[in-house]
């Protein structure tokens, strides 16, 4: 009923359409398990045509972003957005122009490339971030209002008491 809901050419979908859409999703690698999820999401992709709506982006992904075929079907469950971006879209920033310089911004933070390799298929959605309205800033409060400390490696709630102490220590360090 969702799906209806949400889609309404849905009622007009033929079975073998549904069932090429399954299998292109399979051929990356997506199980069936987690098209549901991803169909919850995106009913839309239940009438998608995948040699031209599909395809390109898997396309896309493979040889213009480079991500190895292993690690398509992580990113695509992780992003399952990726899958209704129209790869004139994906393509609207260059992957010269747009997607190297964050990807050599966060190595200028000192990180390997094979660690932002790996954040980038983690978290696929980093490839949408500005530099400057995302990246610099958050680096820049990290080091500077948090001093560079390590708290990502805390639980959530160790996190934030020790993000209460140190506003605390703020509001009281301006007071004197």
């Amino acid at each position: 009923m969702k799906a209806l809901a949400k889609n309404p050419n849905f009622r007009s979908t033929s079975l073998s359409s549904l069932k090429s859409v399954e299998n292109c999703l399979s051929s990356m690698s997506i199980e069936r398990s987690a098209l549901g999820r991803i169909f919850d999401m995106y009913p839309q992709l239940l009438n998608s045509d995948p040699y031209s709506d599909l395809y390109p982006i898997f396309d896309f992904l493979l040889n213009d972003v480079h991500i190895p075929f292993p690690d398509i079907r992580k990113s695509i469950i992780r992003c399952p957005r990726l899958l209704i971006c129209s790869a004139e879209i994906l393509l609207v920033s260059s992957v010269e122009g747009t997607l190297m310089p964050k990807l050599d911004y966060l190595m200028s933070l000192g990180l390997e490339y094979e660690e932002v390799v790996n954040m980038v298929l983690r978290s696929p959605g980093l490839l949408t971030f500005s530099i400057e309205n995302n990246y610099r800033p958050k680096v820049e409060y990290f080091l500077n209002e948090m001093n560079g400390d390590e708290m990502l490696r805390f639980s959530d709630g160790e996190f934030n008491a020790r993000l209460v102490e140190m506003r605390l220590r703020l509001v009281v360090e301006a007071q004197l």
